[in-house]
């Protein structure tokens, strides 16, 4: 399906006459990608509209969606108290981490926050993210992954009152009870801690990271060869090789994951991306040459957070 666009022209919907105005620069952009999802797109969007605070912007990757996605986010932007870019590219496949890089080019703030189109933020998310910043350090989320049928019963109504993160109206709608039920149970002391002793390791994970923008450019951003499966984690490994450590908040900063189909998952596109990955990490590199800008590194490197 190729609704009518040029490839690697991103097409900005609605027109930016429509687009709210922002006078400053915002303390944070959020970023992530959605596919011919508008109805986890809609609820991910009420939830940064339930934010502590809208000093933000939302930037939209749409890897291809068709007429509908750009429908719902007309419907939905006189709603929502913070400025959204909708971000497309033609649909040629799975190509996240090029829709990744074309909102990275466009990001307004000097820090960047990544998450799903399939994930829910509680209202501190921005927040949290914001608060526990460090030079030199990327942050390092995760999430509460929900069945499908929970993953339905969650309304707009929901979100605005926070249900969907309160353990004992999830378990009511058909969530299973688990040891990871203390990420939506931990108050902010309890959370700290156990961030602080968890053995977890603080990778990049997509649905739930941030980093400033300037360690993002110095490695290139995301690897377009990259398929389906763990794509974002060698992003992380080049910060990593860069000197920009992880530091884990997923206690703390807390996304529920919407159920989805993974049909792009295959044992091709993770075995291709494992062999990367351990490239990556064999030869220390910081750069990718399939990134933002196409090619060798700059004579002259883009500067990492000192």
């Amino acid at each position: 399906m190729q609704p009518v666009g040029r490839p690697g022209v991103a097409v900005l919907s609605p027109a930016p006459a429509m687009v709210p105005r922002m006078e400053s620069v915002p303390a944070a952009s959020i970023i992530f990608t959605t596919y011919n999802q508008p109805d986890w797109l809609e609820k991910v969007l009420l939830g940064f509209a339930a934010q502590d605070r809208d000093d933000f912007e939302v930037l939209v990757a749409d890897d291809g969606s068709d007429e509908r996605t750009a429908e719902r986010l007309r419907a939905l932007r006189p709603l929502l108290p913070m400025p959204v870019r909708h971000l497309w590219q033609p649909d040629e496949g799975f190509r996240k981490c090029e829709a990744l890089n074309m909102a990275i080019r466009a990001a307004r703030s000097d820090y960047l926050v990544f998450t799903d189109g399939d994930c829910i933020p509680r209202a501190d998310f921005v927040s949290t993210h914001l608060r526990e910043r460090e030079p030199g350090r990327f942050l390092s989320g995760g999430y509460h992954k929900l069945p499908m049928a929970t993953s339905r019963a969650i309304t707009a109504k929901d979100i605005r009152a926070q249900r969907c993160f309160d353990a004992g109206w999830l378990h009511a709608h058909d969530m299973p009870r688990s040891h990871r039920d203390r990420k939506l149970t931990a108050g902010p002391g309890v959370a700290r801690l156990l961030d602080l002793v968890s053995t977890a390791r603080a990778s990049w994970n997509g649905h739930n990271a941030s980093g400033w923008a300037r360690d993002v450019l110095a490695v290139n951003g995301f690897d377009q060869r990259m398929r389906y499966g763990g794509q974002d984690r060698e992003f992380g490994e080049r910060l990593a090789n860069a000197g920009i450590r992880g530091k884990r908040i997923r206690h703390r900063a807390v996304v529920v994951h919407l159920d989805h189909p993974r049909g792009y998952a295959t044992e091709d596109s993770i075995a291709f991306n494992r062999a990367l990955r351990a490239e990556t990490r064999r030869s220390g590199r910081t750069w990718t040459g399939f990134g933002i800008r196409p090619g060798a590194a700059p004579a002259t490197p883009v500067p990492a957070a000192a």
